[in-house]
């Protein structure tokens, strides 16, 4: 071994053995300080709180974001227009479960998928037993989405219905979207 490969050694050594040091002692320090000092414990609390209210508000701002991005893809498809003639209708619905379920695929186009899947129901004749096929084939995440595009569109007819209790029919799309528009639902979903 050559006397430069030595001290490199010994140097690097040491390096490494102050570093360790140094950090031990802040440990040691910061431990100190958190249990003897209230200050010091209340501004860790302060930081804290700091903290959960800026990713709650980056929350917030994520899920408006979408809410924003979804009304405006719904807005688009109407834009567009749904194919009238049946055999039209046929090959659309075939095209857009297709789309969907191959955009499903990627997790970070949830949104697209969803739109998919949304022009789809928009031409099937009977939306309600779609939602329910829906329900069992498709991720959650998607799918969430997809019911906040349903609440969101007031044209949309579901045409499921439950009969409750007093024997009046409820339409089930109606009342998801109030529930969507009042809050009560935070993540709107199907299942």
């Amino acid at each position: 071994m050559s006397v430069a490969t030595s001290r490199t050694t010994v140097v690097a050594t040491a390096t490494v053995a102050a570093v360790a040091t140094g950090l031990l002692a802040y440990a040691a320090y910061f431990d100190y300080r958190r249990r003897n000092s209230a200050e010091f414990r209340r501004q860790l609390r302060r930081n804290q709180r700091q903290q959960q209210r800026a990713e709650k508000s980056q929350a917030e701002a994520g899920a408006a974001a979408q809410r924003q991005s979804i009304k405006d893809a719904v807005d688009e498809a109407k834009e567009e227009g749904f194919p009238a003639s049946a055999e039209e209708k046929e090959a659309y619905f075939l095209e857009q479960v297709q789309a969907g379920e191959i955009l499903g695929a990627d997790p970070s186009k949830g949104l697209e998928a969803a739109l998919a899947f949304y022009k789809a129901l928009k031409v099937y004749p009977t939306p309600g037993d779609l939602i329910n096929i829906y329900d069992k084939t498709v991720s959650k995440p998607i799918l969430d989405i997809l019911a906040e595009m349903i609440a969101y569109d007031k044209s949309l007819r579901i045409g499921t219905s439950y009969t409750g209790p007093s024997g009046g029919g409820v339409d089930v799309a109606e009342l998801m979207r109030e529930m969507g528009e009042m809050g009560a639902v935070p993540g709107v979903g199907l299942d």
